[in-house]
Order: structure tokens, then C-alpha cells, then sequence
């Protein structure tokens, strides 16, 4: 089985976006990204995606097959799927949840030995943390202060420990990469004794 590995790239004082809602300061430039070896080992590694309903409207639905970087099948957290299902092929599919245990359970079963990457915000995030469904947890720290926005970490129901396992400079950003543990009142969704 592979891990279900929470990444985000937040700026230096901790937001996902700026005060507007943007998010281009945070990350490197995307063409440069998708040429490193570290983008290149997630797409390997990746068997399937958990994203947010805003991540997933961010972007083009209809244009993720065969352009989007993982060609994998998605689960998007939402109550309200969209009318129309975007385009879809054999291997990049969509599947609308609407809770982040159970997209993370579909997600592992069709990722088998491979990672589940949950992506997309800082509302996504911080429901797959407090559901306990986290293996570990990624975070680009990129080189800017925004003095506002979203905060990654604002609604975090218990305490969580993390244990540092790598650290890797991504084109002038520091990736933190930690295994996850936390203190505190015990998950019903996941024993945190593994």
C-alpha cells in the first residue's frame, strides 16, 4: 500500500493564497517545475489524486486529460457534483466524494501500491488532517510573505506531531516533506499507533 501524502506550498507567513485569492506567488515557474526530477518522481509515484471542488475549478476539467500532469484518477471533494462530467479516459477519471475519508478509501484502492497525493487547498487539507487520513505531509515553503490570505493550518481539531523525513530545494524552494502523528483525542477514522 502506498502513502497518502498531503502536499501544498504555502508562503513564508503560512498562507495558500494571497489576500485576492492568488495563488501564482507561491509557486515556482510551471514549465521549470514540470522538467524537475522532483515532479517527475510524484508523477511516478502518484496513483491517484484527492483535490478540492476550488483546485479542481481552478483549473480546466475538460482539458486534464492528457495535459494535466497526473494521469491518474482524481476524487474531487464536493456536495455538489458538477451537471455535466468533465472529459474523461482510461486513465484520468473523476470521481465527485463528498468527504475526505471516503475519497481517500476509494483513492488507495485504485492507487494499490502507489500514493494517494491529496492536493488543493487549505479547507482539503485541513479535513484529511483532522479526519486522520495523512500519512505525511509535504509543504513548498515558498520565498514570500503575503501578509494575509488563507491559512494553512487554521482549523486543526487536535495537535498534530511531525517527524521530519527529508527536505529538498525545489528551483529556490525548500520542500518539507514529515510523517504524521499527532497528540491528543484519538481518530475514529485512523489508528495512529502504525
Amino acid at each position: 500500500m502506498g502513502t497518502v501524502l498531503l502536499s501544498m506550498f504555502v508562503s513564508l507567513d503560512g498562507f495558500v493564497n494571497d489576500p485576492q485569492g492568488r495563488v501564482g506567488p507561491l509557486y515556482p515557474d510551471p514549465a521549470a517545475l514540470d522538467q524537475t526530477a522532483f515532479m517527475q518522481d510524484s508523477i511516478r509515484t502518484t496513483g491517484a489524486v484527492v483535490m478540492g471542488r476550488r483546485a479542481f475549478d481552478m483549473g480546466k476539467p475538460d482539458e486534464y486529460v492528457g495535459q494535466y500532469e497526473y494521469q491518474v484518477p482524481i476524487f474531487v471533494l464536493t456536495h455538489h457534483p458538477p451537471a455535466v462530467p468533465p472529459k474523461q479516459d482510461e486513465r484520468l477519471t473523476f470521481t465527485f466524494v463528498d468527504s475526505v475519508g471516503d475519497a481517500v478509501t476509494q483513492a488507495k484502492v485504485v492507487a494499490g501500491d502507489r500514493d494517494v497525493l491529496i492536493i488543493g487547498g487549505a479547507d482539503t487539507a485541513q479535513q484529511a488532517l483532522n479526519a486522520g487520513v495523512v500519512d505525511e505531509l509535504e509543504v513548498g515553503v515558498a520565498p514570500v510573505l503575503l501578509g494575509g490570505g488563507t491559512p494553512l493550518f487554521a482549523n486543526l481539531v487536535h495537535p498534530f506531531t511531525l517527524e521530519r523525513t527529508q527536505i529538498t530545494d525545489l528551483l529556490g524552494t525548500p520542500i518539507l516533506r514529515y510523517r504524521v502523528g499527532h497528540t491528543g483525542k484519538e481518530s475514529e477514522e485512523r489508528p495512529w499507533d502504525t
